[in-house]
């Protein structure tokens, strides 16, 4: 017989299972919110002190899901990070613009005016939101399986550390702050900690792509840690 509590359990489940989430995921964080929790004062017949039990186990719950960053996510960057850019430096080898000498530029950099907003280029957790060394004022996001995307030079940022954002969020807003010559957004892609071409996860469609890789004067900097 399904009781009230079983319903609310499985309506629980549902509510909160991710579309694609590995299933012993959601069995972790289900696990260890119903350790979180006296089980004992929730096997009593269904009453209002038990309806408040099952709300605190949901919330529970709740947290658990927005604060696990990559347990239970993966989102791919799928997306321009501006609206109305040019390419000034690519990634790979290059003549570093500040220090001189052939240096790996371990992403991006796209020119626009200060005060452009920046976005999310997919859904994930803010790991990061502050000035960082010669990045400047800085935010790092994570989307799963080790997949983490980064946005520096910024002369705002508009999230926190710890914060949840979809993809399409404004993130922060163009500038030229750490080690930079001008207006400009450096964007790097990382997988396992390990920079990337960013360019393929910079693309929804061809146009895209091809507005991606076309080249203009504007602003440069790096990305070294």
């Amino acid at each position: 017989m399904i009781t009230k509590r079983t319903s609310l359990v499985l309506a629980l489940m549902a509510g909160f299972g991710i579309a694609a989430a590995p299933a012993h995921a959601q069995e972790t964080n289900a696990a260890a919110a119903v350790g979180a929790i006296d089980m004992s004062k929730v096997t009593a017949p269904a009453q209002a002190g038990d309806d408040a039990q099952f709300q605190q186990l949901f919330a529970k719950w709740d947290e658990l899901d927005r604060t696990t960053p990559a347990a239970a996510r993966v989102s791919v960057p799928s997306r321009m990070p501006l609206d109305d850019t040019r390419l000034t430096s690519d990634y790979g080898m290059r003549t570093h613009p500040v220090l001189g000498g052939r240096r790996s530029h371990k992403g991006v950099d796209l020119s626009a005016p200060t005060g452009t907003p920046i976005y999310a280029t997919a859904d994930g957790y803010i790991s990061k939101a502050e000035w960082f060394s010669s990045y400047g004022k800085y935010v790092s996001i994570e989307h799963g399986a080790n997949l983490q995307t980064r946005f520096a030079h910024m002369s705002d940022i508009a999230v926190t550390a710890g914060s949840r954002v979809k993809k399409g969020d404004i993130i922060g807003y163009v500038g030229s702050t750490g080690r930079s010559t001008g207006p400009h957004l450096h964007y790097e892609v990382r997988i396992d900690g390990k920079a990337v071409n960013p360019v393929p996860y910079m693309v929804e469609s061809e146009a895209q792509r091809a507005f991606a890789l076309a080249t203009g004067q504007g602003g440069q900097g790096d990305g070294e840690e």
